[in-house]
């Protein structure tokens, strides 16, 4: 999974201060050797021998001309190409590419210069207009790569109408090959092969890669040269060493601007500092200078403001060559012994995994805080694990089980990190994985008094200058021809972006974490997610804080909604951010940039009736206008997603995720079940049982997310009382304990036992949530079937996530001896700049991504064995960076953790319980029902209160037999003197009269006596 391209963008606003350098500027060109041709037939005096074509294009020579019949209505470029095979590429090997061509009609077409295998890197890449009458074609450029098997290609598809593209003349050239420059490329993407990836830009109105250049609109009247730039952090250098920085630019109209290499923090100290004159024709300019500070945070920067008049910069091959090669990099993955550094519960199970050379069992000990052998065993020799490539033994603990601190495990000569075994180990990791959303907020001041003053902040984005939004926002591209308030809501990740289907999934899962709490045995209907849990300014408002931060979200999805009378009214706009990357550090509040709507889509919209729907029924006891808000939200939106069913998300580039979904059958699914748990109306009913995804497997392998949305419909209709038919509602339930065996198959296949197979593809971007939701899979089945053996499949999943992992890794901030640090954040980038703060404890890094997206991870790491895929450092946005989706998963998985105490199944009470609804009155506004109680133990019930919820804004009006109470939809119910002790085998009976708003009122399926559910 690649959810979308984050760029590392990282950049200093200031200027830098002059400092003492060598400088030279070079102006000999390099001699160059006869040239080599490499395209033997270009005048096609053999006919087409050696050129090819795709089979949708034959090609044929006509008056000395290659000539090819190019089919109209294809999609993409390289549908249709012809081209020519066996072009050496030469690594620092000056080429030339001309050609003449013409087309029988106006169009554009691609000429590549590539590899012919993946991953088909270009060396050139341009966009060649053509009319009618031939035309001559002349490029230069240099390759970057090493590799016999280039090819030139003519990409000619794309076209909505037929045409016949002719060549001829064609020559590809190169000099010899040459000496790289002394010393390393200290520049990632210096020829913008991956568009914006490295590069940030601020203070302009556009920027982008066009024709293979980095393209960026800059403003008029700027009053410093440092008000807008383009550049790239994150550059070392080495005091001493001599570089030297080239580039190529140009400037439409002519303009100056400063070119500086430089530290990319206070006291921002310049290397070398030029200013550089641009016309409109492209130049290559050149400069040496020497170091005079070591630095792993130095920052190209062209700084571009202080001219008069508006221009256009275009930059193409920037490079920084000099310095010592970067060492390579070997991890510390300390001692051998991989445990879960937060511990275990004291009746859970216990397991740890020892990377060794043996083959044979080994004894190993567990020792106390004072060092006292309490248990001890042999190990269980598994063999080499495919995810990591490590031989390795499984030890299982699960025996011991007496409760204490600074534990380890020591084996094979090598002691593990220190760990607890505690009931309540993971108490507080519930409120700090939520913590992590109010510190997360948009459009609000963060309080340093509720959550420290380094986490501290004015209000981000609220129309107050620099800002420009969120309180009057445009379209991008003119994409609409209205402005929007989309104030609120989360930060997405390390971008001060807000997206509708990433925020979808974030507040659906801290909601359902509330819902669990109303139908899950260990959740204690709710105590520990009640009002003032949380560390947020709502508390004390008598809602649960839980629920007081979804609203934030919530409001914020409800803003992205198309108006009513404008085009496409009632869907929402897929995501909003601003126009350019900015960089790292950049405090919200700080950001310059112009904010953007970009284009509704059906995902986005069906995300919003989704969301709302679930909000409508969890809101009506603690506020009944939000509630009906919600309801009413979700409809609307239903409505025009069902109006514009296929309105894929258009990418239009800009400063923020693209966030794609081509597929939006899960979230119809998901939209249909909510709105029918929350209203039972049969139109729902019929849109989500005629669904694939209610009767398919929704649980893959490697989990849900948020392009993935069906599990979530599945798991809220199998968990929420509804009004399903049995037959099916019991088929949806079974299906999550399926899938849940599945997971434990396969958590007990993997050495280091997470629920996730052990192949490349299972370790993507953000592969951590999806371990996480597939815990939560296995928890939920725990839930529904009381079966521990899903309980402890869901601790031992985790297990994982707190370092039992081959990088002996925890990957939640501040939980672990060794714990990540540096995830990638604008606003937590203490790595970057010690002025600001690391990560809060409980924000989860992404974790290791075999795929490597980000140059930092695939410099550092290629090669890299699945499970190694991962560094803590700021500059790896695909391996390390915080997301609401990812914190969500790590809340709802948190929550169920802290429920389960010491793991020990509570003796409790045994009970049967009967709930009969026995009708409506007063015009269906209120209802009558009866609770019957039978004692199925063998001692005697001295007194007892039964609890049950209501499924939305139910409320009891008066009892009989007991003394009831309401705080918010959970009615607790208290014996009277009469019905004090129940005997074994006695039943008792209690009822009440209640109001009802409308809608579905099932019968609650959780009913407890003393804390213990009844059957």
């Amino acid at each position: 999974m690649n959810p979308h391209r984050r760029r590392r963008v990282t950049t200093s606003l200031a200027a830098g201060t002059a400092a003492t350098l060598a400088l030279t500027l070079l102006t000999a060109a390099a001699a160059s050797a006869e040239p080599v041709q490499h395209i033997p037939n270009g005048t096609f005096t053999s006919g087409t021998t050696g050129w090819w074509s795709t089979e949708n294009a034959p090609i044929s020579v006509v008056d000395g001309r290659l000539c090819a019949q190019v089919p109209g209505g294809t999609a993409n470029a390289w549908d249709v190409s012809l081209g020519h095979n066996g072009v050496p590429l030469i690594d620092g090997a000056a080429y030339a590419l001309s050609f003449r061509a013409s087309a029988s009609a106006e169009v554009s077409i691609r000429a590549n210069v590539q590899l012919n295998e993946e991953p088909y890197t270009t060396a050139l890449s341009r966009a060649v207009a053509l009319t009618t009458e031939a035309q001559t074609f002349e490029y230069e450029f240099t390759a970057g790569m090493d590799s016999p098997n280039g090819t030139l290609t003519f990409q000619l598809g794309g076209s909505a109408d037929p045409f016949t593209f002719c060549l001829d003349d064609v020559s590809l050239t190169s000099d010899d090959a040459v000496s790289p420059p002394d010393g390393p490329e200290q520049i990632q993407n210096g020829d913008f092969a991956d568009g914006m990836t490295d590069w940030y830009s601020y203070g302009t109105t556009s920027a982008g890669v066009d024709d293979g250049r980095l393209c960026s609109a800059v403003p008029a009247g700027l009053s410093n040269p440092w008000d807008a730039g383009i550049g790239q952090n994150g550059v070392p250098l080495v005091a001493g060493s001599s570089y030297t920085f080239a580039f190529d630019a140009s400037a439409t109209p002519g303009a100056t601007i400063r070119a500086n290499v430089q530290l990319g923090a206070e006291p921002y100290t310049s290397f070398l500092s030029r200013d550089v004159v641009l016309t409109a024709s492209s130049q290559r300019f050149e400069y040496t200078f020497t170091a005079s500070a070591d630095t792993t945070a130095g920052q190209v920067a062209f700084q571009l403001g202080g001219s008069a008049a508006a221009y256009t910069i275009c930059l193409d091959n920037v490079s920084l060559v000099g310095g010592a090669e970067d060492p390579p990099y070997v991890p510390d993955t300390g001692p051998r012994v991989r445990v879960n550094q937060v511990g275990y519960l004291p009746a859970g199970p216990k397991n740890a995994t020892v990377v060794t050379e043996a083959t044979a069992a080994l004894g190993w000990q567990l020792k106390n805080a004072a060092g006292d052998v309490v248990a001890d065993g042999n190990s269980t020799p598994r063999g080499v694990d495919a995810a990591s490539g490590q031989n390795v033994h499984s030890i299982d603990f699960g025996s011991f089980r007496t409760a204490g601190t600074g534990y380890t495990l020591v084996a094979d000569g090598q002691t593990s990190h220190p760990f607890e075994i505690s009931g309540t180990v993971y108490q507080q990791l519930r409120s700090d994985a939520l913590q992590f959303f109010y510190i997360q907020r948009s459009g609000i001041e963060i309080d340093g008094d509720l959550v420290g003053e380094e986490y501290a902040r004015p209000a981000g984005h609220v129309g107050v200058a620099p800002n420009r939004g969120d309180t009057d926002v445009p379209c991008r591209a003119a994409s609409c021809d209205y402005r929007l308030d989309v104030r609120g809501g989360w930060y997405d990740a390390g971008d001060h972006g807000k997206y509708v289907v990433n925020g979808g999934i974030a507040v659906q899962q801290l909601m359902s974490t509330f819902e669990r709490t109303k139908t899950a045995a260990t959740a204690g209907h709710g105590a520990a997610l009640a009002d003032s849990t949380l560390r947020v300014p709502e508390r004390g408002n008598k809602v649960p804080d839980i629920l007081d931060e979804a609203r934030w979200e919530i409001e914020f999805l409800m803003r992205m909604q198309v108006p009513a009378g404008r085009q496409f009214a009632g869907m929402a706009h897929h995501k909003m951010h601003d126009a350019n990357w900015t960089g790292i550090p950049m405090q919200p509040e700080d950001d310059p940039e112009q904010r953007e709507l970009h284009p509704v889509s059906t995902a986005a919209t069906l995300n919003l009736a989704a969301t709302t729907a679930q909000c409508a029924r969890l809101f009506a006891p603690y506020d009944a206008a939000f509630a009906g808000r919600c309801l009413s939200v979700a409809r609307t939106a239903y409505t025009a997603a069902k109006a514009n069913p296929a309105r894929i998300a258009q990418d239009l580039g800009g400063g923020g995720g693209g966030y794609g979904d081509n597929d939006v059958s899960d979230e119809f699914y998901w939209a249909a079940a909510e709105l029918y748990l929350s209203t039972a109306e049969q139109a729902f009913l019929n849109d989500l049982t005629a669904s694939p995804h209610h009767t398919g497997d929704v649980f893959a392998a490697t989990g849900f997310g948020w392009g993935s949305t069906a599990a979530l419909g599945r798991l809220d209709l199998a968990t929420v009382p509804n009004l399903l038919p049995q037959a099916d509602r019991q088929r949806v339930r079974q299906s999550v304990a399926d899938a849940a065996d599945r997971y434990l198959a396969t958590l007990k296949a993997q050495a280091y036992g997470l629920p996730m197979p052990g192949n490349a593809g299972s370790y993507f971007w953000g592969a951590n949530s999806n371990i996480l939701n597939n815990v939560q899979v296995l928890a939920t089945a725990y839930d529904l079937t009381g079966d521990v053996k899903y309980r402890d499949g869901a601790l031992q999943g985790v297990d994982y996530i707190f370092g039992r992992n081959a990088l002996n890794q925890s990957y939640v901030t501040g939980w672990g001896e060794k714990s990540s640090q540096n995830q990638h954040s604008r606003i937590f980038a203490h790595q970057a700049d010690a002025g600001t703060p690391h990560p809060p404890a409980g924000s989860l890094a992404g974790g290791a991504n075999a795929g490597l997206d980000d140059p930092y991870a695939k410099d550092l790491l290629e090669g890299c064995k699945p499970m190694f895929c991962y560094v803590d450092h700021i500059e790896s946005y695909a391996t390390n960076e915080v997301a609401i989706n990812w914190n969500s998963a790590l809340t709802w998985v948190s929550s169920f953790l802290a429920d389960q105490g010491t793991g020990q199944q509570a003796a409790g009470v045994s009970c049967d319980a009967t709930y009969t609804d026995y009708g409506s009155w007063q015009g269906n506004g209120g209802f009558t029902a009866q609770v019957t109680l039978t004692n199925t133990g063998t001692t005697v019930i001295d007194g007892w209160t039964a609890r049950f919820a209501f499924l939305g804004g139910q409320r009891v009006r008066e009892a009989w037999s007991v003394v009831a109470t309401q705080e918010g939809a959970t009615v607790s119910a208290t014996n009277n003197s009469t019905n004090r002790r129940i005997q074994p085998g006695q039943t008792v009976y209690f009822g009440f009269n209640a109001t009802t708003p409308g809608g579905p009122n099932p019968a609650p399926e959780l009913i407890t006596v003393n804390g213990s559910a009844c059957r």
